[in-house]
């Protein structure tokens, strides 16, 4: 048994209400599934009863993912992300803070797409209403907020001068195809924390914990691994 599953398995609350906020259904126009799926998987081995949310809006574009090019169709947030709910899964609107004990955002594309413009407008983007609400009344209420990949932009835009990592601020010879980003979480006004892709980074004074995930080139193992230490951070962190 790895440290993360020790400590999801002897530290924390058993039971604890974990809310999944995806942003669709495939890493170029939605939710990354593997990264969803690695939340899931380490929520469920931590004991964690979990519920699931997406905003009920139009995606920003479709992507044909066999091609990486944009398609001539609409889809749902909603819609799409119910694939990876298995049907089970409520609109964003319905998430309340005072509900769950902890929120997650996994990444994709979608999470700077659909619930944010990050991806267009870069540091001058806007945040989709209820996901600016769902992250302050948990920051508020001082719940856990765990985010991996490009999500973390979104702690970064919403609560003032936090700490998130979104893996090295340099391209390495390519393990960090999407080094920039930390340039731009600084311009937000957050401290961008370097960490290797199995690391999570903790912000203790605003109870969010972020992990790089597929911002790093790697093999998916590593970054199961990776949002295993941000889940066991998460659960470790419900009061």
């Amino acid at each position: 048994m790895s440290a993360s599953q020790t400590r999801s398995c002897h530290h924390h609350k058993q039971g604890s209400k974990v809310a999944v906020v995806l942003s669709g259904c495939g890493v170029y126009d939605g939710a990354e599934i593997h990264e969803a799926s690695a939340v899931l998987v380490h929520l469920s081995r931590g004991g964690a009863e979990t519920a699931m949310f997406a905003p009920d809006i139009a995606q920003m574009h479709v992507i044909n993912h066999t091609k990486g090019e944009p398609m001539e169709e609409t889809r749902n947030v909603l819609v799409e992300s119910a694939r990876i709910a298995r049907g089970n899964i409520s609109p964003l609107t319905n998430l309340k803070a005072n509900d769950y004990d902890a929120v997650v955002f996994p990444g994709g594309f979608g999470a700077a797409k659909n619930l944010c413009t990050f991806a267009v407008d870069g540091t001058k983007c806007s945040i989709n209403a209820d996901v600016e609400r769902v992250l302050k009344e948990f920051h508020s209420d001082k719940k856990p907020i765990g985010l991996c990949c490009i999500a973390p932009v979104l702690a970064a835009k919403v609560i003032t001068g936090c700490e998130i990592t979104v893996g090295g601020d340099k391209e390495d010879d390519g393990k960090w195809p999407h080094a920039g980003t930390a340039g731009a979480v600084q311009e937000l006004g957050a401290t961008h924390v370097t960490k290797e892709v199995t690391e999570a980074h903790i912000d203790e004074k605003n109870n969010i914990v972020t992990t790089p995930a597929y911002m790093c080139n790697t093999k998916l193992h590593h970054i199961f691994d990776g949002i295993g230490e941000m889940i066991s951070a998460v659960l470790h962190r419900v009061k």
